[in-house]
């Protein structure tokens, strides 16, 4: 009887150890045909539409510190040394940031070398629906069965700028370019309640010490953005340097514009209208002329592409 038993056992462990040797040799899938995309790519909604379904494949680094412990998905950027997603200033959307799920029942281990990621695209039906993550990151598209490989990054001329933390602050340029452009969207708690920003509270913000957005306010920002840049070669990102000439431009005409709007509604003025935030119908300020708005849009552009892996 315990003969019979023992051989039962031993059958039983074979089996098992044969299922298990049949799962760990499971081929990755075959991405050979995969199509190339970019962080720059990613901006155009109907590009990507596209490809929904279809095997793409795009370079980039994981993040250091942000992506789920199990690893079952990882954030995918366009430089390394980065902490933390990306989102598009003033809302929790995903950018410079692509989310790349696992297969189901595998994960992914972390490294700081430059990756390939290659796996199936699946973008959501409309440009206003989104897929949520973990954290309540939104985002129109994501990589799902996925694999990566680590790559050489050796020709990437921004890891210098990233390793010095100067990509982050330029990233925070931006942060600072939408507000002094489109404060009117952006909400803040009052005493009687959660509402949009008043003109006078969205100047105060920017021009009073120690408030959230007066950091690009202050004398001497760009300049020091400029220096930082330059510090680290003093002719190699010229690019980065039109970005911030830029950036200087917009900002000083935004603030002219808030400052010169106070009290005088042929600049912008307050509409009662339906808020598609709050539910309910309430008074928010809008520009009369949208040509800030405008030229935010194109310099964010231009931010993602000149960084393009």
């Amino acid at each position: 009887m315990k003969t019979k038993l023992l051989s039962i056992i031993l059958a039983l462990a074979l089996l098992l150890t044969s299922l298990i040797g049949f799962n760990s040799c499971a081929k990755d899938p075959d991405y050979s045909d995969a199509t190339p995309i970019s962080f720059k790519a990613a901006l155009s909604y109907d590009y990507l539409k596209e490809l929904n379904g279809k095997a793409v494949t795009i370079k980039g680094y994981m993040a250091t510190n942000s992506s789920p412990l199990d690893g079952s998905y990882i954030y995918l950027m366009n430089l390394p040394y980065q902490s933390c997603p990306y989102c598009i200033p003033n809302t929790n959307q995903l950018a410079n940031t692509m989310t790349v799920y696992a297969p189901a029942g595998k994960n992914f281990g972390y490294t700081d070398q430059a990756i390939q990621v290659s796996g199936i695209l699946e973008v959501t039906d409309s440009p206003e629906q989104f897929f949520n993550d973990l954290y309540g990151y939104e985002f129109n598209f994501r990589i799902v069965d996925a694999v990566y490989e680590v790559v050489d990054d050796s020709n990437s001329k921004f890891n210098e700028l990233a390793k010095n933390g100067i990509y982050e602050e330029i990233s925070q340029m931006y942060d600072y370019l939408s507000f002094v452009t489109y404060w009117y969207t952006y909400t803040v708690t009052f005493t009687e309640g959660e509402d949009y920003l008043y003109p006078d509270d969205a100047l105060g913000m920017i021009t009073t010490d120690g408030y959230q957005y007066n950091y690009g306010y202050k004398d001497g920002y760009f300049d020091s953005l400029r220096a930082k840049v330059r510090s680290v070669s003093a002719t190699e990102y010229e690019g980065i340097i039109a970005l911030i000439n830029e950036a200087e431009t917009l900002a000083f005409d935004a603030v002219k514009a808030l400052q010169d709007g106070l009290g005088n509604e042929t600049v912008y003025k307050a509409v009662y209208k339906t808020s598609s935030l709050f539910g309910d119908t309430r008074w928010q300020y809008e520009y009369l002329n949208d040509d800030l708005q405008i030229r935010f849009d194109i310099a964010y552009e231009n931010f993602i592409s000149a960084f393009e892996y």
